[in-house]
Formats: structure tokens, C-alpha cells, sequence
């Protein structure tokens, strides 16, 4: 269908990685890490030049999301997914309550529903609608996740949970950009591939006070097994001194830190900000094309970080996403593949620039109309 299809030179964006994960990562970040030299890569984690890149970026966490005092930053080897099963095993008590709306949140009630002794409980929308968290009486954890990456929905509020209840919140592509109040949260998680332009493999975790009380209640129970690496003891302990359990990859912790420190310089507000006025732009050129259409029909749960735009049947997505990435313009804006979905899913992670956004709408226009 684009057999013939050539995008003008002055449309070229200036770096054709608009996927949503792993995210667009700053080339500079890679010549400074180049310039440590021997001073970092090949180090033990044990050792200062490793702990106090860990402590940088945890400070940097705390100074980015303003973190209470009394809430840790932990972080462990394994993303996001692992931290599925190790809050199951370690923090759930009996009932675990989820709000699903795409197959990450899913995959989350699935994880905990597989623990036997864990009733787990699953509140559901269609793909492409928004669900906020609701407090629950007989759930001792609420699980909602702040953006959805597979179909481009977010959260719009939180909800209030009582002294007995752990409010997690999976917070892997909305992190940084997305506003939420941490301290109305007991997890507030991530990795780290996303807005925070790391690579994967590592979790972060900001833990209130009555989160780490809770891992410290279950680890008593003698009568549960959990595996020594989903000891969350462990997690705490060694991140307090400012490392990990077990080995973790020193080139994703450095990228972290450099794209923290960049995004310190402005604050999350600035962020914020230039993360709306890019998804007002995408949003916007969507509802004007009669080929387009937003995904999530609903304002309120649009994202701001990650954008699904669906198109005309008549024209194939695929086709043309194809197209773009042998032209070597355009990479990774294909949907998320168990959705089936004739659309487009754009990052809108802080280091795709808004104009390369431009560019990326009007190459689709002139592609579609021509």
C-alpha cells in the first residue's frame, strides 16, 4: 500500500525512535559513561565508585517526586514483572484487589492470582477504557496501575485506604511525568526503561513506612516460602546501603542517573507541562484527520505519556509502520501486539522531542492522503 511512499528530507525527525519501550535513550549519556573510563565499569558492587551511583540516584528520586522523609527507595535486579510475584509472596496478606484496563495491569492480577493462598480479586474495564482505584473493604492490598502501556490509558485519581491496606501503584511508563501524590501511596514502583531512559532489568520502589512494616509481618511467618531473592528484608536492607542483593548492571543504573540528573535541572513540573502539550498536539491531530481517532475515548484517562491512535481499516498501520522503519525515519510505533488493534502506539516519554512529534503526525498525514 506505501510500496512508493518517500518522506521528505525536511520531515526527517532528527532521531526516528518513537517506541514506548524500551525508551529513546540520549546518545550523550552513552560518550559520558565512555568517559569514566575504569573508574566504574568492571567495579564490584560493593564497592564506593558502584554505592555512591546508587545513593546519587536515590537522592535523585527523592529530590525529583519531593519523597517523604520516612518513605525507602529500594531497588532490586528485575523489572517490574518480578515485582509481581515478590509483592504476592511478601506483601500480600490474604486478599489482593486489582483494577485492570490493558494486559500489563492484567498480567499483575494474574501473577497474584496464582498464589494459592492469595484471593485475588480483579475489577475490569474494556481495553481502551480508564478504571480509578477504589478502596475495598476485604483487600489488604489495592493494585492500580498509573499509566497502562499497551493501550495508552492513566489514572485520574487515587483512592483513600485505611491503616490495614497497602496502596501499590505500578508505575512503570507514567513515572516521571505523569502526576501523582507518592505520599498517598504504600509502592509506589518502576523500571526504569521507560521516562527514566535506562535500560531494563532493575525495579525501583519508593516504600511508605507501613509497606516495610507489612514485608516484616509476612517474613515472620515462618510457615510461607519465599525464595531468598524475593526476600524483601534483603531488598531493604541493601538498599539502604546503597546497593544491590545480588549484581546488578552498572550501565542501567549510570543511564538512570544521567537522564535524573537532566530532568532535576527542570523539575517534575516542567516536565509535566511539556509531556501535556505533547499529548494535546497528538490528541488533537487525531480528532481533526476523519482517519484518525483517539483510542481512549475518554479525556480524563488519556495519557501523557504513551498515545494510541487508531486508524482507518482501509489503511493498514502495519503497512505503513513498515515502511517507515526500512526508510529508517521512523521506529517502533507499532500496537501492542495482543490488542489486534489497526493503530499507532507513540511515546510521549520526555526525550522525544515535541518537534520530532510533528514531524512523526505529518509524515503519517502526507503518507495516508497521498
Amino acid at each position: 500500500m506505501f510500496e512508493n511512499f518517500t518522506v521528505p528530507k525536511e520531515l526527517i525527525p532528527s532521531d526516528p525512535r518513537f517506541g514506548v519501550g524500551p525508551s529513546l535513550i540520549a546518545m550523550e549519556h552513552f560518550k559520558t559513561l565512555a568517559e569514566t573510563g575504569s573508574k566504574l565499569m568492571g567495579t564490584s558492587h560493593r564497592k564506593s565508585a558502584v554505592k555512591n551511583l546508587v545513593k546519587e540516584v536515590q537522592n535523585g528520586f527523592r529530590q525529583y517526586f519531593n519523597l517523604p522523609e520516612d518513605y525507602q527507595v529500594v531497588l532490586g535486579n528485575g523489572g517490574a514483572t518480578f515485582l509481581w510475584d515478590m509483592m504476592a509472596l511478601g506483601m500480600v496478606e490474604k486478599n489482593s484487589a486489582h483494577f485492570v484496563c490493558g494486559e500489563f495491569s492484567d498480567k499483575w492480577f494474574r501473577a497474584h492470582k496464582k498464589v494459592p493462598w492469595i484471593k485475588a480479586q480483579e475489577y475490569k474495564v474494556d481495553f481502551g477504557k480508564g478504571i480509578n482505584p477504589e478502596s475495598k473493604s476485604d483487600a489488604d492490598m489495592i493494585c492500580t496501575t498509573l499509566n497502562e502501556t499497551s493501550t495508552g490509558v492513566q489514572i485520574s485519581k487515587l483512592c483513600e485506604v485505611n491503616d490495614k491496606t497497602i496502596l501499590a501503584v505500578d508505575a512503570t511508563s507514567g513515572a516521571g511525568q505523569i502526576a501523582c501524590d507518592v505520599s498517598k501511596t504504600d509502592m509506589f514502583y518502576f523500571s526504569p526503561q521507560k521516562v527514566f531512559a535506562g535500560e531494563g532489568g532493575l525495579f525501583f520502589a519508593f516504600m511508605s513506612p507501613k509497606a516495610i512494616e507489612r514485608t516484616e509481618k509476612i517474613a515472620a511467618d515462618k510457615s510461607r516460602y519465599i525464595p531468598v531473592v524475593m526476600e524483601w528484608k534483603l531488598a531493604i536492607d541493601n538498599s539502604k546501603e546503597n546497593q544491590t542483593y545480588n549484581t546488578p548492571g552498572i550501565t542501567g543504573l549510570y543511564l538512570v542517573n544521567e537522564q535524573l540528573k537532566a530532568m532535576n535541572k527542570l523539575g517534575f513540573a516542567k516536565v509535566e507541562k511539556e509531556a501535556k502539550r505533547k499529548a494535546d498536539m497528538i490528541y488533537s491531530w487525531a480528532e481533526k484527520k476523519d482517519y484518525l481517532s483517539p483510542f481512549i475515548e475518554q479525556n480524563e484517562f488519556r495519557s501523557q505519556a504513551v498515545a494510541t491512535i487508531n486508524l482507518d481499516e482501509k489503511f493498514s498501520a502495519d503497512d505503513l509502520i513498515k515502511k517507515l522503519r526500512d526508510l529508517k525515519v521512523v521506529y517502533d510505533i507499532d500496537s501492542y501486539r495482543k490488542l489486534g488493534k489497526n493503530q499507532f502506539r507513540i511515546s510521549l516519554f520526555h526525550n522525544v522531542t515535541y518537534e520530532n512529534l510533528e514531524k512523526l503526525t505529518k509524515i503519517i498525514s502526507l503518507a495516508i492522503e497521498s
